[in-house]
């Protein structure tokens, strides 16, 4: 047999829906950074030391990704192919670097769920996810901020001579660099990813990292790890600490066995093996493991009731399902970790194929299916073999690029400049990659001025430079980092910045670093230089937020009048006088927005609030024959609506009160379209 690793570009072809223009309206951060979680007493003390912290839901620097549909055409992408004589695994760099394919080839089977379309979601902290393949989340609790985003991909050769693929990039959030190493060494049957974190800070960081794995959902598949206790958690619920594998009758290692949407976070014993697999009716299947850094171990499933089954084929194509076997930095997903000043984390995980005893892995007494599992994973990849590994890795982490396959941002580049040998030497963020969205800052880092002109073009939001109709012109890619915040500061205060875009940038600064009343000053100084969209919106996000909603309504109102007219703002303005229940004024505003905007789903939705408390029930049904697009995970408006239509409905037809016991006799006995249908408790 040749022993040989080669690493290639092909073509990755598919059906895959448009991801559209992002939302240049900056989200700001929850005001509290900590989740505060229903914890039940059986939680122990140590379980809940970091649970809930600096998770508060976060986007900025970054814009959200809602402007994707769900027309699918064929499609191709750049893919990075890294292959040895056992297994071929395919990486899209265009797409967070997804390992979106790993086969084992002698017995040509497919180790992972291969999503065979791209189909945006709303799941991610961005809005836009895509299901399948292994995900990498870095940084901040969710679905990471690049998962439908170039990553830098570029060819590193080990000292012995094969290659390897890096994949990394600058996090803009928390503002430090990621990079991944995958080794796939001749004659290897697993593939190897050695995961480096890197604060180049004099501050502490909350970190936090989980490696999200699609494997096929099957009646025979039965997930492993070696826990007996996990923490479990499910919307609608506290969480709670529970005994492996069974839980109120359930075998919880079936995912097919669970009614409904659930997670299960394995309490692997310090001083134990980590791993977690998932193996069918023959004992054979996908295994993970790693150095000890990852403590956590996780079982997602959608669950089998009808919103479950829905969100599924919605992920895919109809009869497609997967579950997710996970590892994380922390026992769960719900916390940080926090990463000292100027750390530098590392750990290596292994992905393969495990061929266990089939009766033993199927076996009703758990610790014999544990241990049929973990003896299989030692006789093909011990847990010493994999820390000498980790060691010879090590050698190839600092290794400088000897090629770049394909580029992310240039956001890595501009910090560079501004740190000046912070960022390690082998990643290569090099200043050709420096473009219109990094040119303002830039110029305020060389000349200490940051220019009123926004870019020339537009960037990948889309919003046009040259507003139409006098319209608020376009403000740039926004910037929250504390370090940019100083230099725009100081340049303010010499008088060289100081115009609108200026301003409206510091207020953004300000509010996203918990200065909410520096962050209105600093709007208002915006609008005394120049009346703009963008600072009378934000100052109504601060009066939504402080509760004042009909102070947001008419700063809302004001920014659209302004322009351009942005979707985003349009869905903003008509959620806030449903909230007022001003459905007269919802009516008359959606009538006269722009085709375009008026089609968009979140108006129509609104739109359909107003009319069925306006009586027009007519005007409501067929918001109800639409296909959806962007309904948020754990989202119940659109049946929560339809419910609604159905009591009203009734109530008018018989001449009935619409009172609670015909709302709550509906939802008992009434089942929505299962095309609407996206509800993910036990409710469903």
């Amino acid at each position: 047999m040749n022993r040989t690793t080669t690493l290639s570009i092909r073509s990755y072809e598919s059906l895959a829906a448009d991801l559209g223009d992002e939302n240049p309206l900056p989200v700001f951060r929850d005001a509290k950074h900590d989740l505060e979680l229903p914890l039940d007493p059986n939680v122990t003390a140590e379980d809940r030391r970091y649970l809930g912290w600096q998770v508060g839901y976060r986007v900025l620097p970054y814009r959200m990704q809602d402007g994707y549909n769900r027309d699918k055409k064929r499609w191709s992408l750049r893919a990075v192919v890294l292959e040895n004589e056992i297994l071929r695994a395919t990486f899209l760099p265009e797409l967070g670097g997804r390992l979106v394919s790993l086969i084992h080839k002698a017995t040509d089977r497919e180790l992972l769920d291969r999503n065979p379309v791209f189909q945006p979601a709303n799941l991610a902290i961005r809005n836009a996810w895509f299901s399948g393949g292994i995900e990498w989340n870095a940084g901040q609790f969710g679905h990471h901020c690049l998962t439908c985003s170039p990553v830098f991909a570029a060819r590193v050769e080990t000292p012995e001579g094969y290659p390897v693929l890096r994949l990394y990039e600058w996090d803009r959030m928390k503002c430090y660099p990621w990079q991944i190493d995958f080794h796939l060494p001749p004659g290897s049957e697993f593939l190897f990813a050695c995961v480096r974190l890197v604060n180049p800070h004099e501050r502490e960081l909350p970190m936090y990292w989980w490696t999200n794995i699609a494997v096929p959902e099957a009646d025979d598949v039965r997930v492993l790890a070696p826990a007996t206790t996990a923490l479990h958690y499910m919307l609608g619920s506290s969480m709670s600490q529970i005994d492996l594998p069974v839980w109120h009758g359930t075998d919880l290692s079936y995912a097919t066995r669970l009614k409904f949407a659930q997670e299960f976070f394995c309490r692997i014993p310090d001083g134990r093996r980590r791993w977690i697999a998932a193996l069918d009716a023959t004992g054979t299947g996908l295994v993970e493991t790693s150095t000890r850094r990852l403590r956590g171990r996780k079982l997602w499933a959608w669950g089998m009731n009808e919103g479950g089954r829905h969100w599924q084929d919605f992920l895919s194509q109809p009869g497609r399902a997967y579950i997710e076997i996970q590892a994380g930095l922390a026992y769960t997903q719900l916390e940080s970790v926090p990463m000292p000043a100027r750390a530098e984390w590392t750990w290596t995980e292994a992905f393969g194929l495990l061929e266990a005893d089939a009766a033993k892995v199927h076996s009703t007494n758990w610790s014999e299916a544990i241990g049929a599992a973990e003896s299989a994973l030692y006789a093909c990849l011990s847990e010493r073999k994999l820390e000498e590994l980790d060691l010879r890795f090590a050698a190839t982490t600092t290794r400088p690029s000897w090629e770049i396959l394909s580029t992310g941002s240039g956001w890595g580049a501009l910090d560079r400049r501004r740190q000046m040998g912070s960022i390690p030497a082998g990643l290569a963020f090099d200043d050709s990659t420096l473009g219109q969205d990094q040119e303002p800052w830039l110029a305020l880092l060389e000349t200490g001025e940051l220019s009123e002109s926004a870019p020339g073009v537009p960037p990948s939001g889309g919003i046009h430079p040259s507003p139409p109709e006098g319209g608020t012109p376009n403000p740039g890619a926004w910037m929250v980092q504390p370090e940019w915040q100083s230099l725009l500061e100081k340049s303010l205060q010499a008088g060289r910045s100081d115009h609108w875009l200026a301003w409206l940038h510091l207020g953004n600064m300000r509010m996203e670093n918990s200065n909410p009343n520096g962050a209105v000053e600093a709007w208002q100084r915006s609008l005394s230089h120049k009346r703009n969209a963008w600072a009378l919106r934000n100052l109504a996000v601060v009066e939504q937020r402080a509760g004042n909603l009909d102070a947001a309504a008419k700063l809302t109102g004001e920014a659209w009048q302004v322009g351009p007219p942005i979707p985003g703002l349009a869905i903003e303005y008509v959620n806030l006088l449903c909230a007022l229940r001003r459905f007269a004024e919802v009516d008359v505003f959606v009538r006269a927005l722009p085709p375009a905007i008026r089609q968009h789903e979140r108006i129509h939705i609104a739109a359909a609030r107003a009319a069925l408390e306006l009586g027009r029930l007519d005007e409501v049904e067929p918001l109800f024959g639409r296909e959806f697009v962007t309904i948020r995970e754990s989202e119940t408006s659109v049946t929560d609506l339809w419910f609604e239509y159905q009591a009203r409905r009734i109530a008018e037809q018989n001449g009935v009160p619409l009172d609670d016991a015909l709302c709550q006799r509906v939802r008992r006995e009434s089942k929505p379209p299962r095309h609407i249908d996206f509800r993910m408790t036990a409710e469903a």
